[in-house]
């Protein structure tokens, strides 16, 4: 019996060993992780970002078809496909397929036609992204009114001729910032949330009263002046976060501005196009 407990014991510390060597899997390090109390999740999107992102699981394109097939999948709307589920525009909005995997990494097919992320790369400035996650300027206007109008083309044609701070920009354009109403009817001036580079009380550090406060862009304090957002790109309005945020709706359409902009499925969504957004 002696013997035998002492090859059970050898066993035991063999097994142990051979735990050691070995790579944890996933749910065992997790259990690790909960039982040393290094890990609390509060909330979806802590659980997403633990559970999946930081673990790096693979995200299967079975999600991501559930996810455009489905309505409320990003935020409250109807589901991706309803608008957009085929390559041709006269069917589709801007020829845009979501309903298949190659749909997805093609992009808009109408002209300009256009992809919506690079495969392997972050989505997050991207077109995917912008519309996921960016709500359209002023704060809280209507999905149903025009992108296009007299001030958003002064703005476009500003940028687009090298955004030079002349008389030009002094009289006509900088003054649209300043002006209730300039961008959406009974809307407040673009000055009334950006109007220094402190945050608070100006939105992302943001100032849009000066030719200054705008080159320099967003978020100057928070990543310093060289790392600042730039907001114009001079001769690229569509690159141009000022210009693109005055044109581009969030999606889905009519989703209200105050719902998170990193919703859990949104933060899945971005890991596969990291992953190079595999169609298997």
């Amino acid at each position: 019996m002696a013997m035998a407990a002492h090859a059970d014991g050898d066993d035991d510390e063999y097994e142990e060993q051979e735990h050691l060597e070995r790579p944890l899997s996933l749910a065992e390090q997790l259990a690790k992780d909960l039982a040393a109390g290094a890990k609390s999740f509060e909330g979806d999107a802590a659980v997403v970002e633990e559970l999946i992102l930081r673990r790096g699981l693979p995200i299967p394109y079975s999600y991501v078809d559930m996810l455009m097939h489905t309505p409320n999948a990003f935020g409250t709307g109807p589901a991706c496909v309803v608008c957009h589920s085929n390559a041709d525009p006269a069917k589709s909005y801007r020829g845009l397929d979501l309903s298949s995997c190659e749909g997805i990494r093609t992009g808009a097919t109408e002209e300009p036609a256009r992809a919506l992320f690079v495969p392997g790369e972050n989505p997050s400035k991207e077109i995917l992204g912008r519309r996921l996650r960016n709500n359209r300027m002023p704060f809280g206007i209507g999905y149903q009114l025009a992108t296009g109008s007299p001030s958003i083309d002064i703005v476009e044609d500003w940028i687009r001729e090298g955004a030079v701070d002349d008389d030009h920009f002094r009289e006509t354009v900088l003054p649209l910032f300043a002006t209730e109403g300039a961008f959406g009817h009974d809307l407040p001036a673009c000055t009334d949330c950006h109007m220094s580079n402190q945050e608070p009380p100006s939105f992302h550090e943001l100032d849009l009263t000066s030719f200054q406060g705008i080159m320099l862009g967003a978020d100057s304090v928070a990543k310093g002046v060289e790392n600042a957002t730039k907001v114009v790109i001079p001769g690229n309005p569509e690159a141009s976060p000022i210009f693109q945020h005055l044109v581009e709706n969030r999606m889905p359409p009519g989703i209200s501005p105050l719902e998170d902009r990193d919703h859990p499925n949104t933060l899945i969504l971005f890991e596969w196009v990291r992953q190079g957004a595999p169609c298997d």
